[in-house]
């Protein structure tokens, strides 16, 4: 095996066993085996929420232990591919033992993120909010091109999500959207994702091909546990319903089933129509009330820890990626330089790449400011 092979094996077992030390793999098997035993009651579904809870946390628990144990097999494979290849002077061989070696850096790579997300709300499943910003009909179509990436991102890993409230604009596009998605660590994974995003490119909307700059706002809050004791006062909110619709305005619903919810002390206002019933509707809504409830006041907090610590503004600023597809090919993330010269790949869901470099960077600013 050349050196650099070998070195490079060397800072890949490393990194595995520091992932593997702050997974705990005893106490994560010790974690599984009481999962299966509750899973095994037969009461179980007696509580469909709390069923719900264990039989999740098991398969996600399991999939980390096959992913670990997966990585370490694969990385004591490898010298033993190498020798097989080198002593049969096999040069398509070794070229197969490079690859491996290059694509299990970026899986052990990406694993390794995960243990950044130690915030008190990174393991929650997340609640994403998506709103059309300046630029009239090309900012609803950016919304829209927004929603259908992270959904496709959602979809690729396997990830369940729920559509909550979708508000479409009179020409093409979004106004605003709201879904879930419900896997552990979502909130830590997309919380990087919060921010203004940019798109420059010539206007499909424009009869005279003109070039367009158009924004959108992402905003991401964790999904609301019942541990979490926030309380809203029902005089505190005004609750109107409304006929649910489609794009173009075509009616999708012949009641008034859509709710839509104030929160008359913050001004917060959440909608929800996808549901069949206004009472069900109503609940969803509640859920993602909650929520940004839960959200403004984890900022209120750290703002008011930041102003003890006399740091200054610790939100990404307004601005934090552009996706230009004129004159030239190019997604930027302004906060970590990280860049790819193929916007189409990434508004199909090819966001991985912006997420870990999100996550590494918000954790460097964290210990740089502590």
């Amino acid at each position: 095996m050349n050196p650099d092979a070998a070195a490079d094996l060397k800072e890949l077992a490393t990194t595995l066993e520091s992932i593997e030390a702050v997974t705990d793999l005893p106490a994560l098997r010790v974690e599984i085996a009481d999962l299966e035993d509750q899973a095994g009651q037969p009461d179980l579904w007696n509580d469909p929420d709390a069923a719900q809870k264990v039989t999740s946390r098991l398969a996600h628990a399991s999939g980390d232990l096959r992913r670990l144990e997966e990585l370490r097999r694969r990385l004591e494979d490898l010298p033993l591919l190498y020798e097989l290849a080198e002593d049969e002077s096999d040069a398509e061989a070794i070229a197969d033992a490079e690859a491996e070696r290059v694509k299990l850096r970026t899986d052990i790579e990406s694993l390794e993120v995960r243990t950044l997300l130690s915030g008190e709300y990174d393991q929650r499943e997340a609640l994403v909010t998506i709103r059309a910003g300046s630029g009239g009909v090309d900012a609803a179509d950016f919304a829209e091109m927004l929603m259908r990436m992270y959904l496709r991102w959602a979809e690729q890993h396997n990830y369940p999500v729920d559509v909550y409230d979708t508000s479409y604009a009179e020409e093409a596009g979004l106004k605003s959207a709201t879904f879930a998605v419900h896997t552990p660590y979502a909130y830590g994974t997309l919380s990087v994702e919060q921010g203004t995003h940019r798109l420059v490119r010539i206007s499909p909307f424009d009869n005279q091909g003109r070039r367009q700059t158009s924004f959108a706002a992402v905003e991401v809050a964790p999904v609301v546990e019942t541990s979490d004791h926030v309380e809203i006062d029902e005089k505190e909110l005004r609750v109107d319903v409304y006929r649910s619709s489609g794009p173009g305005g075509q009616g999708v619903n012949t009641t008034d089933s859509a709710v839509r919810l104030t929160h008359l002390p913050t001004g917060i206002v959440v909608s929800c129509q996808n549901e069949r019933s206004q009472i069900q509707n109503k609940a969803s809504a509640m859920v993602v009330l909650q929520a940004k409830l839960l959200e403004r006041r984890r900022q209120e907090e750290r703002a008011l820890m930041d102003s003890l610590k006399d740091t200054g503004d610790a939100s990404f600023g307004n601005q934090m990626r552009s996706y230009v597809l004129h004159p030239y090919q190019m997604v930027k993330d302004l906060r970590t330089n990280f860049e790819v010269n193929n916007p189409a790949a990434v508004l199909d869901g090819a966001i991985d790449g912006f997420i870990e470099a999100g996550i590494r960077w918000r954790r460097n600013e964290a210990t740089a400011s502590d």
